[in-house]
């Protein structure tokens, strides 16, 4: 995997309008600079993600499919126009969803399979029993698991391989820290950092009072105006911190991830041709240990305001 990779979820909803074409600009240019981890979930904009992927790996051919990692996932299943969501962890269901993922991306195996969100009155044995069948029978490659527990981690790895965790890790979002990275780290699970950037609040750049009617941000509790006033003294931090080094906030919030902790990749999510080429920028930045050290009580958790999903958004989170 390239040390940095793209989230492609904002490509197709959550984030206000979005154009299929920037989109696959900013795809092909993330390719030329060496991001071959292209990440999607069968839940963004209703298999519009996965259809979109599945658009530019077909204008590229075999050559382009055998360069890029195609990460996507399972679990969520949403009604059309509501933001609520309910888990599906069934076997028959993992079948089904991996049946029309491969049919959406054009794509006679997927190289990355996530559990999105756990249902826990399915075992987690089974999910990854079933997840296993599915790369015996040459569907899937490897299988992942997306902000699942320690425990649901060690007891899914003992039924089959588990090759990556994803779970939103950032400056403001430090939960993995308590024992998920140790886990990965002894197993020799790879870890994926999803909103590295903190939905973009952490580049410095959001101004939450603008933002559009359908942007899901206006609805978390972060973007909430005491904890955004709150949290954007903490951004203030960062800018200067980043400004006195010759480098943007976003590239040192990535920096700080992967200085952190070598089995970690972070993905974040972009439209814009120009934000891609700044964020895989991060990748050539080194902090030293008392920089990082210096990041960290910064941005200690409790210095963060507001919880990072709404209720509605935590269904299925362990």
């Amino acid at each position: 995997m390239s040390a940095i990779g793209l989230g492609c979820m904002g490509m197709s909803e959550f984030y206000g309008a979005s154009d299929d074409r920037a989109s696959l600009a900013t795809l092909e240019r993330a390719l030329e600079l060496g991001v071959n981890l292209f990440d999607t979930a069968d839940t963004y904009g209703f298999g519009h993600n996965e259809e979109l992927l599945g658009r530019f790996l077909r204008a590229g051919g075999a050559a382009r499919r055998a360069a890029v990692r195609v990460a996507t996932k399972f679990g969520i299943v949403r009604e059309a126009g509501r933001y609520e969501r309910r888990i599906d962890n069934s076997p028959t269901y993992v079948r089904q969803a991996c049946e029309a993922s491969l049919r959406r991306l054009g794509v006679g195996c997927i190289d990355l399979y996530y559990c999105h969100r756990r249902d826990p009155a399915v075992p987690i044995e089974e999910v990854a029993g079933a997840m296993g069948e599915l790369v015996r029978a040459g569907k899937v490659r490897q299988i992942g698991l997306s902000e699942v527990s320690v425990d649901s981690l060690r007891r899914a790895h003992a039924v089959h391989p588990v090759a990556a965790v994803q779970s939103e890790y950032s400056l403001w979002s430090r939960e993995p820290e308590a024992g998920m990275l140790a886990a990965c780290a002894e197993l020799g699970v790879g870890f994926v950092a999803y909103s590295p950037l903190g939905r973009a609040f952490l580049t410095g750049t959001v101004d939450t009072s603008t933002l559009a009617d359908d942007d899901f941000r206006r609805h978390n509790p972060r973007f909430a105006a005491a904890a955004a006033e709150a949290n954007r003294q903490l951004v203030a931090g960062l800018q200067a911190f980043a400004a006195a080094r010759g480098i943007s906030s976003a590239q040192l919030a990535l920096a700080w991830l992967l200085a952190k902790h070598p089995h970690v990749i972070p993905i974040p999510g972009t439209r814009q041709v120009r934000r891609l080429e700044e964020n895989v920028a991060a990748a050539a930045v080194r902090l030293s240990a008392a920089e990082l050290a210096e990041l960290d009580v910064l941005f200690a958790p409790e210095r963060v305001a507001g919880a990072r999903y709404p209720a509605a958004g935590m269904a299925g989170i362990e």
